[in-house]
């Protein structure tokens, strides 16, 4: 599955811009298809393991699948104050070795492709989880991953109307400006919550999402939680809805439902189910009125999944001399 064009083992390839050329709806597939190889139990993927710093943080993400012969580790740093220093806020390289050897085989730049794989993630539970009449999209933040969220959500659902909050009203009339085709507009809160699927991609640490703000049927990608201490969604709205996850123990450490299950108002218990589920067709929604929830956190095996799409891809690449 491997690029190997450098046509010696002596030689690593590193990526600088993998991004370039990818076609969203591969990445949806192949993010789909790693899910339903993580319901099927056929990864192994430990949870992620932080480093916290004053103003960010470092996580380190392993991953083989099997399936793909595909291993490999991705270091990720969340840093929200980046802005203000003209950097982005995530910065990724992403490691791939050969499972028979342990030979590093590529480096990629993978800063780009953790937004691709991401907003993949979210349509692909979209795609299981919103009603089939879903045309109504509300955003929540207005950065780098409510883009990528859109576009990949674009790939399996028609788009009639974007609401767009921010808390810079500067950045929400900047995004709802940068996507005439999908009428968007920038809203107050609670009327971009009145939508069919809401996308929430802030770094709160406090609920911002209310759960009277929701009407009956709303499909929810909770896509900011991503680290300890981080919530978007009111309590009331998690025990209100149906809530799935991309990895259960990663979840319950540093996702959506991280806080209020160390605060009790929220249990393991009634979570639903992972996504991988129910791609599998195991589980899903019940019915149009239900509430669905997708909490998630970002896997390592979302970015073995795009790693492989990206190097089907023709990019730039360097060839580096290892050992």
């Amino acid at each position: 599955m491997l690029n190997t064009r450098a046509g010696s083992v002596t030689d690593m390839q590193y990526y600088d811009h993998p991004e370039e050329g990818i076609d969203l709806t591969a990445v949806n597939s192949a993010v789909e298809a790693v899910f339903a190889a993580h319901g099927r139990g056929e990864v192994q993927m430990p949870p992620k393991i932080y480093l916290t710093f004053p103003q960010g943080d470092l996580r380190t993400m392993p991953a083989f699948i099997p399936s793909l012969d595909l291993a490999g580790v991705k270091i990720v740093n969340v840093h929200p104050g980046n802005r203000t220093a003209g950097l982005p806020t995530v910065m990724a390289l992403l490691v791939l070795i050969d499972p028979a050897t342990g030979y590093p085989r590529a480096l990629l730049n993978a800063t780009r492709l953790t937004d691709l794989r991401t907003g993949a993630a979210g349509a692909v539970a979209a795609h299981y989880l919103a009603r089939e009449d879903a045309v109504v999209v509300g955003m929540v933040g207005a950065g780098m991953q409510a883009g990528t969220q859109l576009e990949a959500l674009a790939c399996v659902r028609t788009i009639w109307e974007v609401k767009v909050w921010s808390r810079s009203p500067e950045h929400a009339a900047a995004f709802a400006a940068a996507y005439p085709r999908f009428h968007a507009r920038a809203l107050p809160l609670a009327e971009v919550c009145d939508c069919d699927i809401l996308v929430t991609t802030t770094p709160s640490t406090t609920p911002i999402i209310q759960r009277e703000w929701i009407r009956p049927g709303t499909h929810i990608n909770a896509i900011g939680a991503d680290a300890p201490g981080k919530e978007e969604l009111d309590p009331a709205l998690l025990n209100a809805a149906a809530v799935y996850v991309d990895d259960l123990a990663q979840a319950v450490h540093s996702g959506e439902v991280n806080v209020p299950i160390r605060r009790h108002t929220y249990s393991v218990e009634a979570i639903r189910g992972t996504i991988g589920a129910v791609v599998l067709g195991k589980i899903g929604r019940s019915d149009d009125r239900e509430i669905t929830v997708f909490d998630s956190t970002g896997l390592a095996i979302q970015d073995l999944a795009i790693a492989e799409v990206a190097l089907r891809t023709e990019g730039h690449w360097t060839e580096l001399p290892f050992p």
